[in-house]
């Protein structure tokens, strides 16, 4: 069914092939897919009388799985409370850049990375204007990254090239003859620059397929690299693309959903209030016979005509189906099969895992994309920049000097909160560990940092050793009192 509708949306021949099926992919994400179906579910027939297919109606149920699958992984990647931790051997440098990467929001940064990353890959754009760094989110369908051949994980150029109608070019302030015409519209993102060109109108000619140069939006960053994080989304792709986090086969599962659900909330508006009409033919064009609410079987007069109606069990079963389905699609996707009409106690955070495993497999595939290969690199981009440039907060304060190549790493957080059960067993553990000499207690604190929210394990080493020495005073002095 998805490559039914998809034959829907024209392809542009101009574009690469990657650009089609990646805005096809984000369409399903933001449930645009079915918007060149001309005909809403309930229009059975057309003006001129003719039966509409169910294939070309919009659904009137739709059930964004693909989507909501999408968004219980990048929440629990990059949500407040599963952010990882930055480490970082120098205590200057580590307060630096969570300074910035709170100034920056990238906890808002990647979820929205993770979101439109899920078609196949994302681009992180970074800028630096007036000493401020500033980062967005770019979709890729209209982006060609060139690789250096020497080093294939750096990027030599970004190409963005797509096209534009006149008048919207107009709108936006630039200079196009014809309003309705297309016009390419290219930037690139050098080692040095960030080069705009002026529209090309399309055309066959050879002439004229290359743009010049717009001098008075091209700009010199001089930062030396491409200022942009390219991140795969999962492993199976290629080096442009990851894979998909919903494969097709679950987005035809999804369509099929829309599709059943649609046509059982038409039976149900039918069974609640039928109408007998009589029409004929009863049969159409091929000899087929027409079914549907809409259509009754005429008999001659000594025949009888009954009501059909669709009854409770009819709707049971379709509900069976589409819970079937959805199992099935979420198997399929590794998303959270946690049922909430079964009522449980509050379970712990071990068994919360156990329970999303699926779940958690995505998510853990996805830290590597999106942590190692996305949020560490945007983190050394910018302690690249600084050193080209000295950075500064909103408010005026100044980025101290974060050394040449500071050694960064992230530390992920429990995947779910733990209960006070969980954390009694880990702080009678941690302290049996320590008392025994196995570990030290800045690293026990260090494991607690997530839970309790300590961002200084040195600085809580100290006031935990001071509040022991006062208590210890505090008792000595009784024992004397006493004595």
């Amino acid at each position: 069914m998805f490559k039914t509708i998809q034959q829907t949306w024209p392809k542009d021949q101009d574009l690469p092939d990657r650009a089609y099926k990646l805005s096809l992919l984000s369409r399903v994400l933001d449930g645009t897919i079915y918007d060149r179906l001309m005909h809403a579910f309930h229009e059975e027939k057309a003006p001129n009388e003719e039966y509409i297919p169910i294939r070309d109606r919009r659904p009137s149920v739709r059930y964004r799985l693909c989507r909501l699958v999408v968004d219980d992984s990048a929440s629990l990647l990059f949500s407040e409370g599963h952010f990882p931790s930055i480490q970082c051997d120098d205590k200057t440098a580590k307060e630096s850049i969570e300074a910035l990467a709170k100034e920056l929001k990238l906890n808002e940064v990647f979820v929205d990375a993770v979101t439109r990353g899920s078609v196949g890959s994302v681009a992180i754009l970074l800028r630096v204007l007036q000493n401020r760094p500033f980062v967005s989110v770019l979709s890729t369908a209209y982006l060609t990254p060139t690789w250096n051949p020497v080093a294939p994980d750096t990027l030599l150029l970004v190409t963005e090239r797509y096209k534009v109608k006149g008048k919207v070019l107009k709108a936006a302030g630039f200079a196009a003859d014809k309003d309705e015409a297309d016009y390419w519209v290219q930037r690139d993102w050098t080692l040095l620059e960030e080069v705009c060109y002026l529209p090309l109108e399309v055309t066959n000619d050879p002439k004229k397929q290359t743009p010049a140069r717009d001098e008075t939006r091209s700009t010199k960053h001089g930062l030396g690299f491409v200022p942009m994080v390219w991140i795969l989304n999962l492993p199976g792709g290629d080096d442009v693309d990851g894979a998909c986090t919903f494969p097709n086969e679950a987005i035809d599962t999804n369509i099929e959903m829309d599709y059943q659900l649609s046509q059982a909330g038409r039976g149900l508006k039918y069974s609640s209030d039928p109408t007998l009409l009589i029409k004929e033919p009863a049969i159409g064009e091929n000899g087929t016979l027409i079914r549907g609410a809409g259509n009754a079987i005429v008999v001659g007069p000594d025949g009888d005509a009954k009501m059909l109606e669709i009854n409770g069990t009819a709707v049971e079963a379709v509900i069976n189906y589409v819970r079937l389905l959805r199992e099935l699609t979420i198997e399929s996707m590794h998303g959270n099969r946690a049922n909430s009409e079964k009522g449980m106690a509050a379970p712990s955070g071990k068994a919360l895992e156990m329970m999303n495993q699926q779940l958690i497999w995505l998510a853990d595939k996805l830290r590597v994309s999106y942590g190692e290969g996305g949020l560490l690199d945007l983190l050394r981009m910018l302690v690249k920049a600084h050193a080209k440039f000295p950075l500064m907060l909103k408010d005026g304060t100044k980025i101290p000097e974060l050394g040449k190549n500071p050694a960064l790493s992230l530390r992920w957080p429990a995947w779910y909160a733990p209960t006070l059960i969980d954390m009694e067993t880990r702080a009678d553990t941690l302290t049996k560990l320590c008392d025994g000499g196995l570990m030290s207690i800045e690293t026990a604190i260090k494991i607690l940092c997530d839970e309790y929210d300590i961002e200084d394990p040195v600085a809580e080493k100290t006031l935990a050793d001071a509040d022991m020495a006062a208590r210890n005073a505090e008792a000595q002095k009784q024992v004397k009192i006493s004595e």
